[in-house]
């Protein structure tokens, strides 16, 4: 007998449908074979699924079995085609009765039938038509609830799913999406002094801007990033399913886990690969540039990373997606997040400050090298972070909160939305040459005075556009539709903290 189940593969963070289907003859030597492309766990699926089905008592194997996974000429691999795969077998052996047409299912299971939890299940949701019924394991049902169109049944084991095909009632999942204001045990309060750092801090929060921060060790460079998504807004709907989609991809919401909703702050430390940073592997799996999608990227110690490592953000700052190509695939990812970087100024730490330091000429011109033109332009912002005197910091008052920052930064991000509502970007950084002769709106007098200083200082091009863009959330922090000479002048200033 013949039985088809739909199922998915994933495709970086979209899924395809994939058929499975099965055949069991009445006549032949026993076997069990799976074709179509099957990858790594799908191949060991086959093991899992004979046991399971053995274990509850379905001895359909001394039949010839094919298994074949539609369209063959596309790969297939993870753990999640187990359920389907058992529940083809069943089918085709008139086990379940009920026509599986309206169904979808994806799950792993034990060898006892119990279930578990999957990766990628968001994607494969997304995918679904409406009035589809959702076969998951208990643990995916919160990822799938963010989609209102489909209808989402979660289960335990195999042996509990068999009684609902075959007619039992069972309400579907009902959790849905409450949107939880985000709190933090932090606040930019805490910060005293530092007033330029954490007004670029804000600025590069209203506009999505990458900030590079230069200081000696405990001036409160990380301090000052941990406390950045205290003043960025929430997630949108369209941001936060996206940012689960990545988090789903990557396994990271296998514990019952809903809708991210906290813009992801990711820590990355020195140690890091190339291969962890922008994704890969065997697998072509999501990195941390992916992970951190809508949120922030830090890298702390940011002169302490293997050169290669720095050398690979180049893309994702400048295209925000990531195409990751391994030998048996090619996937792209999204990479739009905010990259924050801090480090010091020499090996030692403290070049240019009150305290010795201890490096030659050599040694800080080899440590910055790593610094390379092309990062650094990438990077809007870069300011230099002053050691506070400790005798002074008890005297200094308590610094504007995060809530009174985070204000203006929403009124800018507004602004914003409405100003590229028509267009397929976001934020200020976003913006292209075009969209700036667009919507920039400079002021005549602000542009001659980019002009004298690109003259004197010699820009490249990518700088140039960095400022008009930097210029451009300066006004919207301000509220003002027009670019003048005082936002120029203040966007330049942090584009040559840390040259020379």
């Amino acid at each position: 007998m013949f039985a088809k189940v739909r199922t998915f593969t994933l495709i970086g963070i979209n899924s395809e449908q994939v058929d499975v289907e099965a055949d069991i003859r009445n006549m032949g030597m026993p076997s069990f074979n799976v074709v179509g492309l099957a990858e790594g766990a799908v191949k060991e699926s086959r093991e899992r699924v004979k046991s399971a089905l053995k274990n509850l008592e379905f001895n359909i194997f001394d039949k010839p079995i094919t298994v074949n996974l539609a369209p063959a000429d596309l790969k297939k691999d993870g753990s999640h085609f187990d359920l389907p795969v058992a529940i083809a077998l069943l089918k085709a052996s008139g086990v379940i009765n009920a026509d599986l047409d309206k169904f979808a299912f994806a799950g792993e299971l034990s060898l006892d039938g119990r279930l578990r939890g999957v990766a990628g299940i968001l994607p494969f949701a997304s995918s679904l038509e409406d009035n589809t019924k959702l076969i998951l394991p208990n643990e995916n049902v919160r990822e799938a609830s963010v989609l209102e169109n489909i209808e989402i049944y979660g289960f335990d084991t195999l042996s509990e799913i068999l009684p609902f095909l075959n007619g039992d009632v069972k309400e579907p999942y009902k959790g849905g999406v409450e949107f939880v204001p985000d709190t933090y045990d932090i606040d930019f309060s805490d910060v005293r002094g530092q007033f330029l750092v954490k007004r670029a801090s804000e600025i590069a929060a209203a506009g999505m801007h990458n900030l590079l921060m230069m200081g000696p060790p405990g001036s409160g460079k990380t301090m000052i990033a941990k406390r950045i998504p205290t003043i960025m807004p929430a997630m949108t709907i369209d941001e936060a399913i996206e940012t689960t989609k990545v988090h789903s991809v990557a396994g990271l919401l296998r514990e019952n886990k809903g809708l991210v909703q906290t813009r992801p702050f990711i820590i990355t430390h020195p140690t890091a690969s190339d291969v962890a940073v922008i994704g890969g592997g065997k697998d072509a799996k999501p990195g941390l540039v992916s992970i951190a999608t809508n949120g922030i990227l830090f890298f702390d110690e940011f002169l302490e990373f293997k050169k290669n490592v720095l050398e690979v953000l180049r893309q994702p700052l400048e295209d925000r997606v990531v195409t990751v190509s391994r030998a048996n695939r090619t996937v792209v990812y999204p990479a739009n997040f905010m990259f924050v970087a801090a480090c010091n100024p020499c090996p030692c730490g403290f070049y240019g400050t009150d305290k010795e330091c201890v490096c030659s000429m050599g040694q800080i011109q080899k440590y910055r090298s790593k610094l390379s033109g092309p990062i650094m332009d990438r990077i809007d912002l870069h300011v230099n972070v002053e050691a506070v005197d400790i005798k002074e910091l008890n005297k200094l008052p308590e610094g504007e909160s995060s809530k009174e920052i985070k204000k203006r930064v929403e009124l800018a991000r507004q602004l914003q939305e409405k100003r590229f509502k028509k267009e397929k970007i976001n934020y200020n950084s976003q913006m292209t040459e075009r969209h700036i002769k667009k919507y920039a709106n400079i002021a005549d007098e602000a542009y001659l005075t980019l002009e004298n200083v690109h003259e004197k200082l010699g820009l490249s091009a990518r700088s140039y556009m960095k400022i008009l863009k930097i210029s451009r959330t300066i006004a919207d922090l301000e509220g003002s539709n027009e670019v003048s000479k005082k936002h120029i002048l203040e966007a330049c200033q942090y584009r040559f903290e840390n040259r020379g």
